[in-house]
């Protein structure tokens, strides 16, 4: 799995009032060349909630849209979102704790995987999605999910997009927010594989130590 993102100088992935529009053209360019060679690319609900993005490679000609993977516990994303709009496939996974009733109406639109009893179980759905034969999936979430995918250890690659700008915010979301580590040691560690300057972006990949 590859968790991308573009962030400002100060580590910064949208500011205070959620506007995530930080990436130069060349870069997004970049993103959606990204997605169109990946089987699944992944967000959160508020991802979704936030920015409504169809999550496909519609600005790459010729570009294959992946399967659009939502993890969304309680079956919050609307019926008018453009994950659910035809273009791709799109799976909505949730937990035991999601209304049926809305849960019934997604699958008018999606199909839905439930796991978990009360947070989706992202193991398990990385197990699911892998005996589905999807074997690379590129992570744009928030914050949150970005956290919990990384806490777990299922992120393989991290690859950034260095904006200059600063926007500071102590509500502004960063890459991964959660509860976080209580020592630096404890954090994920990583391996810088290539740098490389991108319109007035930096981009870094990094692998992840195991």
């Amino acid at each position: 799995m590859i968790l991308n993102v573009g962030m400002t100088l100060d580590g910064k992935i949208a500011t205070k009032s959620r506007d995530s529009k930080i990436s130069c053209p060349e870069d997004i360019r970049r993103v959606q060349g990204l997605r169109s060679e990946v089987d699944g690319i992944m967000v959160g609900i508020n991802t979704v909630l936030i920015d409504d993005p169809k999550l496909t490679a519609h600005k790459i000609e010729g570009g294959r849209n992946p399967l659009r993977i939502i993890a969304d516990s309680r079956a919050r994303v609307p019926l008018t979102a453009k994950v659910l709009q035809p273009g791709a496939e799109t799976i909505i996974a949730v937990s035991k704790n999601a209304p049926m009733e809305k849960v019934k109406e997604i699958r008018k639109k999606a199909e839905v995987i439930v796991l978990g009893d009360y947070g989706v179980d992202l193991e398990g759905l990385m197990k699911e999605l892998y005996q589905r034969r999807i074997r690379s999936i590129l992570l744009e979430g928030g914050g949150t999910l970005n956290w919990s995918m990384l806490k777990a250890r299922l992120v393989d690659e991290v690859r950034v997009a260095i904006s200059p700008r600063i926007v500071g915010g102590g509500e502004a979301v960063t890459m991964a927010d959660g509860e976080g580590y209580d020592s630096v040691d404890d954090g994920v560690r990583l391996r810088r594989k290539e740098s490389y300057a991108l319109g007035d972006d930096l981009v870094l990949e990094y692998e992840v130590i195991r």
